[in-house]
């Protein structure tokens, strides 16, 4: 039941984080929305950079999907233990650059929390 559980979860931040991706493609002035102050959204130099992110972001999501068709639960565990320093290094980057204390812990540092506990639920399961 724990691990149908974690799956789910794992999903939706799959689900999320190839969201993430491709709004940067259609979107992005959303970019600002991760908390670096001053982001310059409509410089074509970062728009450049923005996209190489943006296709990390969709593969990343593409590789929980994967690990849930073809993989164990206990695989994904570590996955997703792994990709939990994402949302770490991520709230860091937003607290060194004097970014907003609320995107920091209350997006990124979220994030990694759940991350973090769908990683417990999926080795315990």
């Amino acid at each position: 039941m724990l691990v149908n559980v974690a799956e789910v979860l794992a999903g939706l931040i799959g689900v999320g984080i190839i969201l993430i991706g491709a709004r940067a493609f259609w979107a992005p002035r959303a970019a600002a929305g991760f908390g670096i102050p001053g982001t310059p959204t409509r410089d074509r130099t970062f728009q450049a950079w923005l996209t190489v992110k943006a296709v990390r972001d969709i593969a990343s999501g593409l590789f929980i999907f994967i690990l849930l068709a073809g993989a164990t639960p206990h695989l994904l565990g570590w996955f997703m233990l792994a990709a939990a320093g994402i949302p770490v290094g991520d709230a860091l980057i937003v607290l060194r650059s004097n970014g907003p204390k609320a995107a920091a812990y209350g997006i990124h540092g979220v994030t990694a929390v759940v991350m973090l506990a769908i990683s417990v639920l999926l080795f315990v399961g």
